[in-house]
Parts: C-alpha cells; sequence; structure tokens
C-alpha cells in the first residue's frame, strides 16, 4: 500500500459492521495512513464481558451487569508488546488484551452489549474521545447512535461463511484449538442478537458507504476506503 497525501479530509470516520467483518485491521490501517487514533470500540464491550465472568457475575443480570460497567476502569493504550496486538486493553489496571477475545467471552459480550446502561456508559465514553477528531472510531452503532454527526460513515459487510473463514484462520494463527461450524455458529448468534436488539441495532446508518469485502483483499479494501476518503 503506497503512501499517501489527504488534504482536508474526514476528522471523524465511523466505521460500522457486523462481527469479523475486518474492522479493526482496516480501520488500524487506515488510522495509520491518516495518522489518526483507532478506536475499536467493541473491545469495551468485552471488556465489561470478561469482567463480568471474572467476578462471577450472571451475565443474565442486567442489574448486576449494568452496574458493573458503570464502575469498571477501562483503559486503551498505544500496543506495548510486539505479539500483534494493535492496542492494549487495561482492565483494572490490568493488561487483559488478549482474555477479552476467548470463546467465553465471544459466547456473551452480545448479551452484554445489549443492555441499555451498558451502552449508556459505554456510549459517553466513546463520544468523549470521538468529540476530540482526528480519529477512526469502529463499532456496530457508530454511525447510527455514538456519532451520527461522524464525517465519513463507512459500513464493512462480508458473507457470515467468508468472516467464520476469517475468524477461524485467525484463531488457528494464535493457537486456539477451534473448528470452522463452531466459529461459524459462534458469529450467526452474534448476528442474530446484534441485529435484533432493541437497543442501538447493527443496521447501516442512512448515510453510510457500504463496502461488500467478500470478495477483497484486506489490501484492497484500504484503497477503496482512501479513495472514499479523498473524494469525500
Amino acid at each position: 500500500m503506497s503512501e499517501k497525501s489527504f488534504n482536508n479530509v474526514p476528522k471523524v470516520i465511523a466505521i460500522d459492521g457486523p462481527a469479523a467483518s475486518g474492522k479493526s485491521t482496516i480501520g488500524t490501517l487506515i488510522s495509520n495512513q491518516l495518522g489518526y487514533i483507532c478506536l475499536d470500540t467493541g473491545i469495551m464491550y468485552r471488556a465489561v464481558a470478561f469482567q463480568a465472568l471474572k467476578e462471577g457475575i450472571d451475565v443474565f443480570n442486567e442489574e448486576a451487569v449494568s452496574q458493573l460497567a458503570e464502575r469498571v476502569q477501562i483503559d486503551i493504550l498505544p500496543a506495548e508488546h510486539e505479539d500483534n496486538r494493535q492496542f492494549t486493553v487495561l482492565i483494572e489496571g490490568e493488561d487483559h488484551t488478549w482474555d477479552i477475545r476467548t470463546p467465553a467471552v465471544n459466547q456473551v459480550v452480545s448479551e452484554v452489549s445489549v443492555y441499555p446502561r451498558v451502552r449508556t456508559a459505554m456510549t459517553d465514553l466513546q463520544r468523549k474521545i470521538g468529540e476530540k477528531g482526528n480519529i477512526v472510531m469502529i463499532g456496530r452503532d457508530i454511525g447510527t447512535v455514538v456519532l451520527p454527526d461522524a464525517d465519513l460513515k463507512i459500513y464493512l459487510d462480508a458473507s457470515v461463511e467468508v468472516r467464520a473463514q476469517r475468524r477461524y484462520i485467525e484463531d488457528l494463527s494464535r493457537g486456539k484449538k477451534v473448528s470452522y461450524d463452531e466459529v461459524l455458529e459462534s458469529l450467526r448468534h452474534r448476528d442474530q442478537i446484534d441485529s435484533g436488539r432493541a437497543v442501538a441495532p447493527l443496521k447501516p446508518a442512512d448515510d453510510a458507504i457500504i463496502v461488500d469485502s467478500d470478495k477483497m483483499t484486506v489490501y484492497e479494501v484500504v484503497e477503496h476506503v482512501l479513495r472514499l476518503i479523498q473524494q469525500k
């Protein structure tokens, strides 16, 4: 991917899409090109889910999980270790960057994220960060709820089968023992919850540009999004 020169580019870029659509990878590469901060908001919900499991809180107990979200300390810092992480996630001062990616967290993060008070707590934090500008913010409701006035909104999509294959390969590269069918079923489950929740359901913003990456490489998607940024 070649170096590019940008003038008068959007200061706030929202990238939404379903699980394993490549949002984090694309957002990170785009932010690197622009010299922007990249914030994957999904990690905040993962952090809440992880901490609930750690503390033995029933993730189906809305009140308990909501109270946790309103008190837990979550910090997102630049990557501190060379282990392919894109950032460091501190929960209550401890590094849990990879712990929030475990299958146990995968199974409950969507349930946790549907609770209104959890979403309010995380949305407030995300908006404060986004208001500073020069940011690529990634999630499932950035363009529709968190930053509805974002200068550019991208909805990154792909079929569930393609997303499952990508996540399966990623998990194997990290030494996880999973099957493709398990990953596929997990993503289908998450898609159903994310799209069907009453609060901030997963859907493209009315003014979002939809990018279908089924037949595109990572770098082809990045080049396409960079062109959209230059045209904005």
